[in-house]
């Protein structure tokens, strides 16, 4: 009876453990370390530079682009962290991009399926 419940036990735990969100990874950025200029790049386009601000540890915030940015996102106004990553809207909530992060930057795609990447 004792091994049973201790078995139990164990698969339960591991049951939790395998069940990681897409931005538990200890290499994601807290949500306050999305401060700061971000570069958003898109193939056959320039370079743009972001201003991400928010409270500490908010998962959400707004965006400043500074021009000169690909597609829709010279719209962005703002950013928010959930389950699927990172998303970046317009002042009327469109979504502009939905991104995951890894290796160090947020890569994923534009609302018209363009390929994105934003980093450091």
């Amino acid at each position: 009876m004792r091994g049973a419940a201790c078995l139990a036990l164990a698969l339960m735990l591991a049951g939790c453990a395998g069940g990681q969100s897409l931005l538990s990874d200890a290499s994601t950025p807290a949500p306050e370390s999305m401060n700061g200029r971000w570069v958003l790049s898109a193939p056959n386009g320039p370079p743009c530079g972001m201003n991400f601000a928010g409270s500490a540890g908010a998962l959400t915030g707004t965006i400043s682009p500074e021009g000169g940015c690909p597609e829709r996102f010279y719209l962005s106004r703002r950013w928010a962290i959930g389950e699927s990553g990172l998303t970046i809207t317009d002042d009327d909530n469109n979504v502009l991009a939905t991104m995951t992060f890894s290796g160090g930057q947020f890569s994923g795609a534009s609302a018209s399926g363009t390929p994105v990447k934003l980093s450091r």
